[in-house]
């Protein structure tokens, strides 16, 4: 529950700010740019978006939901971190190799985010969190992110002395849960690969130019078509798959955010960044597992605090990480984003393929990875249309169980 901030713990909020927050909020900020920001680059650079705008787009949701991170866990004493959508990012390339248009990739972001805002508004989100099975969306959400997975084992193939020695410094640090920990495995690789790149001789790394955030405004275009194939998938991502993650992993440490709250901010916040190309701001269930993973829960916000600090300073900074990066050989980018990718698609199938809704998320799964475009809309919305009718015709003797168990 959110308390008022009382003059007491006003006074105390700086011995909150120790050694221990400071290494949680640190290792949350690490994981949140790494795997996180190489989905970003993998996705800009499939849709052939300039460097300007990915780094336009990455230093947007850095230092926007930085913002927000700060002032949420301050004003809650809640730890808070908010950053974007990784489905729905993936989802945005799929839209675009369908056919939209980068300005209508925009608006896209611009409807969600004011849906999301009537929707915390309302005070209906949990209803609206309860009208598709997590199994189906899941199942969506794999189809979405199977791509990743085949371009890493392509970056392999075709870029041995790249791609190699990095998957094979992810699988040695991910060996040792310790060492992952505190070492995120994807930084390792992005390291490793970088090293590799030197070794390798490559040339036209992008080391000079500008490193100062540099916003990019696209002036949004709104169509039907990128409503269905964009806006409906980032709801559905935003909604279930992230807040209510993140819903979950702070209840599970004691504490109460509420939904709707959450919910009208993350619409607020997402409508600022989307001209600047940002995807639409969740709260981050992973980053808030890592900077609540030790220390006293009435101190966890700072952590959230400081990862919201380190945020807005690599934000600051993105055109030129950004540059670096995305002037590397394709192979380093494939598969620095399948790497990333790697553990957030091994859970979206378990989440997919067990329980009762099978047979739906199946239909889901192969009409997604189908890549088709009917009337110029994308097959993340047909995936998520057709399995779930045929769930609904299928295995409808399961239905109110299942939806007990989302809500739950």
């Amino acid at each position: 529950m959110t308390t008022r901030l009382q003059p007491a713990a006003v006074a105390a909020r700086p011995r909150a700010f120790g050694r221990l927050e400071l290494a949680n909020g640190f290792v949350g900020f690490l994981f949140s740019c790494t795997g996180p920001v190489a989905v970003i680059l993998a996705v800009g650079q499939s849709a052939g978006l300039s460097a300007v705008v990915v780094a336009s787009w990455v230093s947007a949701v850095f230092c926007l939901n930085g913002v927000l991170t700060i002032v949420a866990s301050l004003w809650s004493r809640q730890p808070l971190v908010y950053f974007w959508t990784i489905p729905g990012t993936v989802v945005v390339g799929q839209a675009m190799s369908a056919g939209t248009t980068w300005p209508e990739v925009v608006g896209g972001f611009c409807m969600a985010a004011v849906l999301l805002v009537l929707l915390g508004l309302s005070g209906q989100v949990d209803r609206v969190m309860r009208l598709l099975p997590m199994p189906i969306v899941m199942a969506m959400v794999a189809g979405v992110f199977l791509s990743f997975g085949t371009d890493l084992v392509r970056a392999v193939d075709t870029d041995l002395a790249v791609a190699g020695p990095m998957v094979i410094a992810f699988i040695v640090v991910s060996a040792v849960p310790r060492l992952a920990r505190w070492l995120p495995a994807v930084l390792v690789a992005l390291a490793v690969g970088a090293v590799a790149v030197l070794l390798g001789d490559h040339t036209g790394v992008g080391l000079s130019g500008r490193w100062l955030v540099h916003p990019v405004w696209t002036t949004p275009r709104f169509t039907g078509s990128a409503f269905v194939e964009l806006t409906i998938p980032l709801l559905v991502t935003v909604l279930l798959v992230q807040n209510g993650q993140g819903m979950a992993v702070l209840r599970g440490v004691g504490h109460e955010p509420r939904m709707n709250q959450v919910t009208a901010v993350c619409g607020v916040t997402s409508l600022l960044s989307a001209p600047f190309g940002g995807a639409s701001t969740c709260l981050a269930g992973p980053t808030n597992a890592l900077v609540t993973a030790s220390g006293e829960p009435r101190r966890h916000y700072a952590a959230a605090i400081w990862c919201g600090v380190l945020a807005i300073g690599f934000g600051l900074l993105a055109p030129g990480m950004v540059r670096v990066i995305t002037t590397m050989p394709a192979a380093y980018v494939a598969a620095l984003g399948g790497l990333a990718m790697l553990k957030p698609l091994q859970g979206a199938f378990q989440a997919a393929f067990v329980g009762s809704y099978a047979t739906g998320a199946l239909v889901t799964f192969l009409v997604t990875v189908s890549d088709i475009t009917v009337w110029h809309i994308g097959a993340a919305f047909w995936g998520l249309l057709v399995g779930a009718a045929v769930s609904l015709v299928l295995e409808r003797e399961w239905r109110v169980r299942g939806q007990a168990k989302v809500a739950d």
